[in-house]
């Protein structure tokens, strides 16, 4: 059993998965159709999906560029859509500007607290 801040892998075959098929219906493919365009088989699609297999940083390279997603989207929790990270990315990056900003200006100043 897994530490209370450990993750477990069958969490990451689910979470992994659930993406998969969520990017897939995003982009109104099959599971062939991702397959051909992808070089891997349809059984293996399926396998993934059915967090029968796992997959490899190659295997999600390819998935990536045939779901036009990128690769941080295969591990995002459970409803979490894109507009949610975006929105946290922008908070973020704007007090960290701030931030820096602030620093900049202390420091050419001289204003040293």
């Amino acid at each position: 059993m897994a530490k209370k801040n450990e993750i477990d892998e069958k969490y990451i075959f689910k979470l992994i998965s659930s993406n998969i098929k969520r990017l897939r219906a995003l982009n109104n493919m099959s599971q062939l159709t991702l397959a051909l365009s992808t070089g891997l088989t349809h059984n293996f699609i399926n396998d993934i999906e059915n967090c029968k297999k796992g997959v490899s940083a190659k295997t999600l390279a390819k998935l990536s560029m045939a779901l036009n997603a990128e690769p941080y989207q295969f591990f995002l929790p459970d409803g979490m859509a894109n507009n949610e990270i975006i929105s946290y990315v922008k908070d973020f990056n704007d007090s960290l500007q701030k931030v820096v900003s602030d620093l900049t200006h202390q420091y050419l100043s001289g204003d040293k607290k």
